[in-house]
């Protein structure tokens, strides 16, 4: 799904966690080819505590580890740092095609 306008926490559909470790995901891409994948988990940074887990995502979903957010996966997100991390997102430039 491309999204053309700023978007919060609140319009991600979480579903269960695919590779079976218990926990939910959402993930999301934006118009500049950018993408954020949010996890929740027993194993995910800050899951435990009902914390999320934000990375940047490429196109194909591969974790984008050089960005102006961040050089990796961000742990232990508030819903609302959550929101702002795809805000942050959204405004990268865009990846080239």
């Amino acid at each position: 799904m491309i999204v053309k306008m700023m978007i919060a926490y609140l319009v991600l559909e979480f579903v269960e966690h695919p590779n079976h470790i218990g926990g939910i995901r959402a993930s999301i891409m934006f118009e500049n080819g950018y993408g954020a994948s949010i996890i929740k988990s027993n194993f995910t940074y800050g899951g435990k505590m009902g914390l999320y887990e934000l990375a940047v995502v490429d196109s194909d979903g591969d974790v984008v580890y050089d960005t102006p957010l961040a050089r990796g996966i961000i742990g232990y997100l508030r819903e609302e740092d959550v929101t702002e991390g795809m805000r942050r997102i959204q405004l990268f430039e865009s990846l080239p095609f």
